[in-house]
């Protein structure tokens, strides 16, 4: 469960989230707002990227300001831009690097990597230069190199904005998949309309939380008076 508290953030004098209490139980729950009403900084609050101005976030109750490296175990991120998180040279070396840092056994780490290069069609990039895939490829390291730790939750934004029609299908298949609870950012509202929940967002403040069938033509609706 994710919890957050009276959450509060600003970067400088511009207040980007106020006063936000919720909790986050569905297995699948979609965050929408314009451009600027906070959502990016909402889900980086959800793994302790950003640790908000006032009131607290809590990852099965692991509080993100003092126990960081424990919920960036248990919450998996996903950037918008996958150049953003890749960081070894190629396609294995990146996805070895989270298990590396755990002081994983050579062997597990090895069988672990096969298996992701297999499960996500990247087995004949394996030494190819990550920076140099497709950007649909360059997604799916990005989406592997997160699974790969086995986190208990994931967060995603924008996992779609930058593919075209065919990854964004695929990306869309992955997310459909996957077991652990996800939070996903977007402005793909298809991609939401079958989620447990969606969490609407205005000018840094919590709107709207409801199913989607409530909450999307609501969205639209708002952003056809704008």
């Amino acid at each position: 469960m994710i919890e957050l508290c009276g959450v509060s953030h600003a970067f400088g004098d511009r207040r980007v989230l106020h006063d936000i209490t919720v909790t986050l139980t569905e297995p699948r729950i979609g965050v929408i707002g314009s451009n600027g009403s906070g959502k990016s900084t909402f889900a980086r609050l959800l793994n302790g990227l950003i640790v908000p101005d006032a009131g607290w976030v809590r990852v099965d109750g692991l509080d993100t300001r003092h126990q960081a490296k424990a919920v960036r175990r248990r919450v998996g991120f996903v950037f918008q831009n996958p150049d953003h998180q890749i960081i070894l040279p190629t396609v294995a070396e990146d996805l070895a690097f989270g298990l590396t840092n755990l002081k994983m056994k050579r062997a597990e780490i090895q069988q672990r990597v096969d298996a992701m290069l297999i499960q996500y069609g990247l087995k004949d990039w394996r030494d190819h230069p990550a920076h140099l895939l497709s950007g649909g490829q360059k997604q799916l390291l990005a989406i592997a190199a997160v699974l790969i730790i086995q986190p208990s939750y994931l967060v995603f934004d924008e996992p779609t904005t930058l593919l075209d029609l065919r990854n964004r299908n695929q990306i869309r298949r992955i997310l459909w998949s996957l077991p652990q609870p996800i939070v996903v950012v977007s402005h793909d509202l298809d991609l939401l309309q079958d989620f447990d929940r969606i969490l609407l967002f205005d000018n840094g403040r919590l709107v709207m939380d409801a199913p989607p069938a409530i909450a999307l033509p609501a969205y639209v609706e708002q952003m056809a008076w704008l």
